[in-house]
């Protein structure tokens, strides 16, 4: 990693505290940026994302993609813990903390909001930035581009029933065009334009640089997007500081946990590093603007469990560059780094 990179912890923290600062100082470029909205995505986000994504697409090797077939564990240890297990340990955690521990300082009909966003939040696993993580480990972009794929083709069965049965209701709507326009936005047109890319350089030789050029784009793309989140929620961070906390608790420690249960699983299971890294990553990470689309929708915008799940946006920034940076440090670890 490069000198940028390796401060990259600091930027995002820098970029935290800027964001805070705009949306306090500057409320109406906050609800400009909010405006620019489509199916409860944000285009400029959307925008900032998609540079993120891009430069990992370009390293895709499409005539790789039937090689993944010979590496299956990697995408075992995803599918079981993003779907087997991740959604139950999120709702477990928010019932033990909002029904028990923090019971005496939250009202019971506020922590029936917040277990339910975090609820949300645990059955949506990730589905952009866990390219800009995978690129951070040097993953492998075309096993990490199958991976998610495959939990994209899950989530459009599996989410409904799967919150459906954790929240006790049956008529979860699904906001499909939020679902289908963020993989469109996210996977399918960096994919396209990464693909394009490879047929115009031509040579690996030629692939390499410009990727090579054009990865401080992912960072960049990174620190404003964490800015302009903290932005949009500067406001509510400084009027409940507490609740946020106390909401940021579980997901940290659910976030953490996934992450060891399938970055272990991979080590015993000797998945090379390269594919590990972003196995683990997938289900640590959230599709949060599928989970704050629901909670809008099924609870409403000012809604406990709208908030629990912009508080899982704004913790899992920090909580993946820790992770990235473990990742990194224990690369030696794994057969065929």
């Amino acid at each position: 990693m490069g000198r940028f990179e390796r401060l990259l912890t600091l930027w995002v923290g820098l970029a935290m505290v800027a964001g805070i600062a705009i949306g306090v100082a500057a409320p109406g470029l906050v609800q400009a940026i909010a405006a620019a909205e489509i199916a409860s995505i944000n285009l400029v986000v959307a925008v900032l994302i998609w540079a993120m994504v891009y430069p990992m697409m370009v390293s895709v090797d499409f005539g790789a993609v039937r090689d993944v077939a010979k590496q299956p564990k990697g995408l075992l240890v995803t599918l079981v813990v993003n779907w087997g297990i991740k959604p139950f340990t999120m709702a477990a955690l928010a019932v033990l903390f909002f029904d028990h521990v923090f019971a005496p300082w939250i009202a019971p009909e506020d922590a029936a909001q917040y277990i339910a966003g975090l609820i949300l939040l645990g059955a949506a696993p990730c589905t952009a930035m866990v390219f800009v993580w995978s690129q951070l480990t040097r993953g492998d972009a075309t096993y990490t581009l199958v991976q998610v794929s495959v939990n994209d083709l899950i989530m459009v069965v599996a989410f409904a029933p799967i919150v459906a049965l954790l929240l006790g209701v049956t008529d979860v709507v699904v906001p499909w065009d939020t679902l289908v326009l963020a993989t469109v936005l996210y996977v399918v047109l960096p994919l396209i334009a990464g693909f394009i890319t490879r047929k115009v350089l031509g040579s690996d030789a030629a692939i390499d640089g410009f990727t090579a050029r054009i990865k401080p784009l992912s960072m960049l793309g990174l620190i404003a997007t964490v800015a302009i989140l903290f932005g949009l929620q500067g406001q509510t961070i400084l009027a409940r500081p507490a609740v946020i906390a106390l909401i940021a608790v579980p997901i940290i420690i659910q976030s953490y946990g996934i992450f060891a249960l399938a970055y272990g699983a991979a080590w015993v299971l000797r998945v090379p590093h390269r594919i590990a890294a972003p196995c683990a990553m997938i289900g640590t990470s959230n599709f949060f603007e599928l989970a704050v689309a629901v909670a809008i929708s099924l609870f409403g915008l000012n809604s406990g469990a709208a908030l629990a799940t912009v508080v899982g946006v704004l913790v899992e920034v920090p909580v993946m560059l820790s992770l990235v940076a473990f990742a990194n440090r224990t690369r030696a670890r794994f057969t065929g780094a």
